[in-house]
C-alpha cells in the first residue's frame, strides 16, 4: 500500500539531512580549502566541484531511476553521501586537497540524486496536493539552515590536532541516517507510471510555453540567487564586516529560502504557479534594490533574506508549473533536462562569482542579474495570461 503523506514526511526529512550535509559543506568548504589548496586562488574549487557534481549526476540519476526506481536512485545518492563526507574527513586528517575536492564532488552528486525527492512527492500524492507536496520536501531545508552550520562547530574538535575532522564525520552519519529513512519509503514503480500514456518526443514537449517558462524561471530564480550567495561573504569581509557578522546572514538567508514552504504550496494551489513566481522574482529584485543602496550588516541581511524568500516563490512555482506540462510517461526525461539545465547554469554561477565580485564589483554583480529576472519575470506573465485566457488554473 502506497501512503502518500507517510511518503512525503520520509522524503521531507531525507531532504533536511541532505542540505544538512550541503550546507555543512558549503559553510566549511571555501575555508578549509584555503587552507589545504596549494595557491589561494583555488580556495572556493571544493565549493565550485560540489555544484559541477551536482550537475553531472542529475542526468544520469534520472536515468538509474527510471531503469531501478526511486528508492534505489536515492539509496545509491545517500552511499554517495556516505562516501564523500568520509573522503572530506580522511582530506583533513591527511591534508589531501585534492582528496577534499574529490569529497566534496560527491557529496554534490548526492544532491544530483536528492534534487528528485520533490518529484516523487509528486508522485506520492494526488495531483491536487502537489504544490503542497513539494513545498513540504522543500521546506526540509529549515531544518539544514541550523542543523548544518551547528554540526560544523560540534565536531570542530572532535579529533585532536585534526580540525573539523569531527564534522566531516557527523555529516556521514547524517548520511547513514538518510539510508535508514529512504528505504522506508515505499513509491510505485516507475515502470508502471510510464506505462499510463504514450511518451512525446522531447523536441515536441519543448515546444510548450509553460514548460519552457517553468525551466526558464527556475534556472534564473537558482542562478541568480547561488551567484549572489557565493559572492556575499567576499562583499561582507571587504565592506570592513567580520567573518562573525557572515554567519547569521547567511544562516537567515537559508531560512528564508525554505522556511516559506511552509505555506508555499498553498499559495501556489490559490494563486497559480505563474504568479507565485512573479512574486518571487519581483521579491528578487527587491534584494538588488537594498543590496545597492548599502553596506551595512542589516543591508546585508535584509538583501539576503529577500533573496532566499524569492527563490523559494520562483523554485516551488517553477517545479508546480513544470509538474503540469508533462505526462505520466515523459516525467523522468523532462525532469531531468530540468535539472540539469538547472545545475549546469548554478555551477557556471558559482565558478564565476567570485571573478565578478573581484572584476567589477558588489553593485555590478547585483545589477548584472536584473535583466534575466525581467526575462523572466515577462516569461511568466505571458505564460498567466495564456492560462487565463483558455480558462485552466495554472
Amino acid at each position: 500500500m502506497f501512503t502518500g503523506r507517510g511518503n512525503v514526511s520520509l522524503l521531507a526529512c531525507s531532504q533536511a539531512l541532505m542540505l544538512s550535509a550541503i550546507v555543512l559543506s558549503m559553510a566549511l568548504g571555501a575555508v578549509l580549502g584555503g587552507v589545504l589548496a596549494p595557491d589561494k586562488g583555488l580556495a572556493t574549487l571544493p565549493i565550485a566541484a560540489m555544484v559541477i557534481g551536482t550537475a553531472i549526476a542529475s542526468l544520469p540519476a534520472a536515468l538509474l531511476m527510471r531503469q531501478y526506481g526511486r528508492r534505489a536512485g536515492f539509496l545509491l545518492g545517500a552511499v554517495l553521501g556516505l562516501t564523500g563526507s568520509l573522503l572530506c574527513a580522511l582530506a583533513l586528517y591527511q591534508s589531501s586537497f585534492a582528496l577534499f575536492v574529490t569529497g566534496h564532488l560527491l557529496l554534490g552528486s548526492y544532491q544530483g540524486f536528492g534534487s528528485y525527492y520533490r518529484f516523487a512527492a509528486v508522485e506520492a500524492t494526488h495531483p491536487d496536493h502537489a504544490s503542497r507536496a513539494i513545498a513540504w520536501v522543500v521546506a526540509g531545508g529549515v531544518v539544514a539552515a541550523f542543523l548544518g552550520p551547528q554540526l560544523g562547530q560540534w565536531g570542530r574538535d572532535w579529533m585532536a590536532g585534526s580540525l573539523f575532522v569531527g564534522s566531516y564525520l557527523a555529516q556521514a552519519a547524517l548520511s547513514l541516517i538518510a539510508l535508514g529513512l529512504i528505504s522506508q519509503v515505499r513509491l510505485k514503480p516507475l515502470a508502471a507510471v510510464a506505462d499510463l500514456g504514450n511518451a512525446r518526443p522531447l523536441r515536441q514537449i519543448l515546444e510548450q510555453p509553460a514548460l519552457r517558462a517553468s525551466i526558464l524561471g527556475s534556472v534564473v530564480g537558482y542562478t541568480v540567487m547561488i551567484m549572489v550567495m557565493t559572492a556575499t561573504p567576499l562583499a561582507m569581509l571587504g565592506c570592513g564586516l567580520t567573518g562573525s557578522d557572515v554567519t547569521p546572514v547567511i544562516q537567515w538567508h537559508v531560512v528564508g529560502m525554505f522556511a516559506p514552504s511552509f505555506f508555499t504550496g498553498s499559495l501556489v494551489k490559490r494563486y497559480g504557479a505563474p504568479r507565485m513566481m512573479q512574486m518571487g522574482f519581483l521579491l528578487l529584485l527587491g534584494h538588488v534594490l537594498i543590496a545597492i543602496l548599502g553596506f551595512e550588516f542589516l543591508h546585508f541581511l535584509s538583501a539576503l533574506i529577500l533573496l532566499g524568500v524569492g527563490w523559494n516563490f520562483a523554485f516551488i512555482g517553477g517545479t508546480a508549473l513544470l509538474a503540469q506540462a508533462y505526462r505520466p510517461a515523459e516525467q523522468l526525461k523532462v525532469q531531468a533536462v530540468n535539472e540539469f539545465a538547472i545545475f549546469g547554469l548554478v555551477a557556471l554561477a558559482t565558478l564565476s562569482a567570485g571573478w565578478l565580485y573581484d572584476r567589477f564589483g558588489w553593485i555590478t554583480l547585483n545589477l548584472a542579474v536584473v535583466p534575466l529576472l525581467g526575462v523572466a519575470l515577462v516569461s511568466t506573465m505571458a505564460i498567466e495570461r495564456r492560462v487565463r485566457l483558455a480558462g485552466k488554473p495554472a
